[in-house]
């Protein structure tokens, strides 16, 4: 059986993840990647998006970033993400609610819109939405 890596995700405020992993996927601004134990050293920026693990038991978890930096060890990973949460963590109508907003703002094009806030916002929205879509669309 393989070993696990120690998985890190930490934003300025608080951990949100600390355990081990059999592997850890996550949005590299170049793509996706992959991280087994004995992963050659790297340091990579992240694009918005979600990091996907099984934890030691195999069980899988997702986590939602919005950029920042993983550094990948032979035995850790580490996240540095400037917001960070839980798939369970995630409130659905607060990700609805942000993603009509960036919507709004999209479509009013004013001339003092900021349209690459606007847009990123709209992503950030979006990857959280399809987070939870499945698991919270039986209960709306």
């Amino acid at each position: 059986m393989a070993e696990n890596i120690q998985l890190e995700i930490v934003t300025p405020e608080k951990y949100v993840v600390s355990e081990p992993a059999q592997i850890v996927m996550a949005p590299g601004t170049l793509g996706e990647f992959g991280v087994l134990s004995g992963h050659t050293p790297f340091l990579t920026s992240l694009q918005v998006g979600k990091v996907h693990y099984k934890d030691a038991s195999g069980k899988e978890h997702f986590v939602f970033v919005s950029g920042g930096f993983a550094e990948a060890l032979p035995d850790r990973v580490t996240i540095l993400a400037e917001s960070a949460e839980r798939e369970e963590d995630i409130d659905y109508q607060r990700a609805k609610a942000a993603y009509d907003r960036a919507q709004e703002r999209l479509a009013s094009q004013k001339d003092d819109l900021d349209f690459a806030r606007a847009q990123s916002a709209l992503q950030r929205a979006l990857v959280r939405l399809n987070m939870v879509q499945g698991s919270s669309s039986a209960s709306h």
